[in-house]
């Protein structure tokens, strides 16, 4: 039996059709259709911003920019968190992300690299890499960068700005107080030291830690005003505690790294700029944390003294700059809230939410939750089951949702060599929306330069 050829005979009269005109497509409510419904597939995958990949159930492409999908309509705020177990993945994915917004005419900043796992790709694109440490380069963190200019500025907007910048620079006073005597700054001290910086604004365009030491040593008539008191010797014993907490800055653990000018800031005409901390990662957590949070301050203050550029500022091991010391979180959520400048996505990453619960207050807890439920865009790689549970808490994962990410979280087998099942998968979440599952698969150069196990092997 010899069987009709798809397209028809190739002869004369053959019936042969060289092109094959696609069926028609038709769209209707599951009202109209519903008994086609189990046939009919949901809404496409956006394809606004950068590829990371396609979605696992459809095979088409997925693209992610939070700037691009803000602009879009699609989230209300350009905020990212990321979170997964350590090799799934997740900073592949922002890497990916990193070059994308380059692409775009974005500036990537990584405000705080630990390992560190951004520096070769940011070499690799001619972007500028600070490295923070004793005897490397240093940051102060009272720096204003461009905002410093307004305090010789007149008007409502200069003096709006003014009050923004007193407020960033006493909450990282305030916050580096805190981590090196692990307990909260009073009320009283809280007063004396904006006092401090109010003097400090009058002389100098960037006062340094040392700079608030000294003029809080020296005591002039504002600051025992502010202390409530004439008599020099009371007001020494009102901020003795507040003169040993600065002088450690200075002296103690964290010596030579915060406690002078800037010596190389940051470059916001470069495509990304990297601050690594991996070497003051060495000296112990205290100081890691330290340096994160005057990163981040000093991030956002150059970020805030520009208008017309969009920015992507990325902040990994968020969980490491909040267990420091209770009361850190405030200190962390107001330096990240005081942020204005438009046009600048984040991008927070850590490892679960466990990590936040483990903080030692539940106003601390409930602030670090905030960081989540504040971001328009969920990113979940793979992650264990009770994970989960407290993840759809705050993002609403359905069913099928949890079991597909838990089916990432770990090997099904102890074949050595096998590839983790959740390696470079991710599941996206906005809102109520159901989830996008993706699946990244690198190119060329990236599989070298996005490889963070280089040092295991």
């Amino acid at each position: 039996m010899v069987k009709t050829p798809a397209r028809g005979w190739r002869e004369p009269y053959g019936g042969c059709a060289v092109h094959v005109e696609a069926g028609t497509e038709f769209q209707a409510t599951t009202a109209q259709v519903c008994g086609l419904f189990p046939f009919v597939a949901g809404s496409g995958s956006p394809a606004i911003g950068t590829p990371i990949g396609r979605h696992q159930l459809f095979g088409e492409v997925v693209c992610l920019d939070p700037l691009a999908w803000l602009r879009a309509g699609l989230v209300t705020n350009p905020g990212v968190f990321v979170l997964g177990q350590p090799g799934t993945g997740k900073s592949t994915l922002v890497k990916r992300l990193i070059v994308g917004a380059i692409a775009s005419g974005s500036t990537a900043l990584i405000l705080g690299d630990t390992k560190p796992d951004y520096t070769m790709l940011v070499e690799h694109v001619g972007g500028q890499v600070i490295r923070v440490g004793r005897g490397l380069d240093r940051i102060n963190p009272l720096d204003a960068g461009p905002l410093g200019a307004v305090r010789t500025q007149r008007g409502a907007g200069a003096e709006r700005t003014r009050w923004e910048l007193r407020g960033r620079r006493l909450s990282l006073l305030m916050a580096l107080c805190t981590l090196i005597r692990e307990a909260p700054v009073g009320n009283a001290e809280e007063v004396i030291l904006g006092r401090a910086i109010d003097l400090l604004d009058e002389r100098l365009a960037a006062p340094t830690v040392p700079d608030v030491l000294a003029v809080l040593e020296e005591g002039p008539e504002a600051l025992r005003s502010a202390a409530r008191t004439d008599d020099p010797e009371r007001y020494r014993e009102r901020v003795s505690n507040l003169v040993f907490t600065l002088e450690l800055l200075c002296t103690g653990s964290l010596a030579g790294v915060f406690d002078g000018p800037t010596t190389r800031p940051i470059d916001l005409t470069a495509p990304a700029v990297s601050v690594d901390i991996s070497r003051v990662g060495a000296a112990g957590d205290k100081l890691l944390t330290a340096a994160m949070l005057c990163t981040w301050a000093y991030g956002f203050a150059m970020v805030d003294g520009t208008t017309g550029h969009s920015y992507m500022a990325v902040m990994d091991e968020l969980w490491r700059a909040l267990r420091g010391a209770p009361g850190l979180v405030e200190y962390a959520d107001s330096l990240t809230r005081l942020n204005r400048a438009k046009g600048m996505a984040s991008i927070m990453i850590t490892h679960s939410l466990a990590d936040l619960e483990a903080l030692p207050t539940e106003e601390d807890r409930a602030k670090a939750r905030g960081f989540i439920d504040r971001s328009a865009i969920t990113v979940l790689a793979g992650l264990p089951p009770r994970e989960l549970a407290r993840v759809s808490e705050i993002t609403r994962l359905t069913g099928p949702e949890q079991e597909l990410v838990a089916s990432w979280s770990a090997p099904d087998s102890w074949q050595p060599g096998v590839r983790h099942p959740g390696r470079g998968k991710y599941l996206i979440k906005t809102g109520d929306r159901l989830g996008i599952p993706v699946e990244l698969a690198l190119v060329g150069v990236e599989h070298e330069l996005y490889d963070t196990d280089q040092a295991i092997r």
